[in-house]
């Protein structure tokens, strides 16, 4: 069996400590969540039905209840406690990006909706952090000659969006948002990252203090690699919306190959070739030979 890739535990105290300040200071630190928030409310509103049970798996419900004040609300955890279900709607909110089985958890979720009920997950993905994972490796490897685990992994929006096939959703889709942000120092940003409960979790991550020369030296070459207006720094965040629907005999289907009722040449009105054709052999146009 693998060994997981992150440290369940250290995560339960990051959100913990990340939840006490929120709540010191309204939640500043968490405006990537309210961003998240508004973008869930805005996709729902596409969606032509309403939703009558709905479950959200996050670590700040303080902060999605005022926008869904009737859901049950999940922590995170290697197994979610959706025996409340099924649902019609299940939201993962900023969560799934830290799962070390995130197939398992999006198969828990469906299991627990109702058929064709809607899952819409968001997490991090992509570009999240790059410049801060560049920083730090070159700092440490001009002061040590080596590396350690510092910034987690971040899964691209393809690799994504595969996980919900594999999970067994119906009619997945997989879209992302590139959200850039400035600060005043690499300092900044990672007290906001506390403040989210982002600092790392990684299971290998070092566990003695780093050097203070260490982050004197990302700072540096942060503010020299990623530079802002204002003389500040850029930190890329990118958000990879997942969602999909458990499976229904009402939804759509592909059609059965070779059922089409009309040549695609003839909609786009261009000349179509057969791929056995050899060269010199008069080209087809919408079926029938020029």
């Amino acid at each position: 069996m693998a060994a997981d890739l992150f440290d369940m535990t250290a995560l339960a105290r990051n959100r913990t400590r990340a939840r006490k300040a929120a709540l010191g200071v309204e939640g500043k630190a968490l405006f990537l969540h309210q961003s998240a928030i508004a973008d869930a409310q805005e996709r729902l509103s596409a969606v032509n039905r309403p939703f009558t049970r709905t479950a959200i798996i996050t670590p700040y419900p303080e902060i999605w209840r005022a926008a869904f004040p009737d859901a049950d609300y999940l922590a995170e955890s290697d197994m979610l406690d959706l025996s409340a279900g099924p649902y019609d709607l299940i939201i993962h909110a900023l969560s799934l990006h830290w799962s070390n089985d995130p197939v398992g958890q999006m198969i828990q979720c469906r299991l627990a909706l109702k058929p064709d009920g809607m899952f819409l997950g968001v997490m991090f993905a992509g570009q999240t952090l790059n410049e801060l994972r560049s920083a730090l490796a070159e700092a440490e490897s001009r002061l040590t000659g080596g590396l350690s685990p510092r910034v987690a992994p971040m899964g691209e929006l393809r690799a994504l969006g595969e996980l919900l096939i594999r999970a067994g959703f119906a009619l997945p889709v997989a879209d992302n948002m590139v959200l850039p942000v400035t600060y005043a120092s690499l300092p900044d940003l990672l007290r906001d990252l506390r403040g989210m409960g982002e600092n790392s979790a990684l299971a290998g991550r070092p566990r003695h203090f780093a050097r203070r020369a260490l982050f004197a030296e990302a700072a540096q070459i942060y503010a020299d690699s990623f530079p802002a207006p204002g003389g500040r720094i850029m930190a890329t965040f990118e958000m990879a919306w997942l969602t999909g629907w458990a499976p229904d005999e009402s939804q759509q289907k592909p059609l059965r190959p070779g059922s089409a009722q009309a040549r695609l040449a003839d909609a786009l009105k261009t000349v179509e070739f057969p791929a056995n054709d050899p060269v010199g052999k008069p080209p087809i146009t919408g079926g029938r030979t020029s």
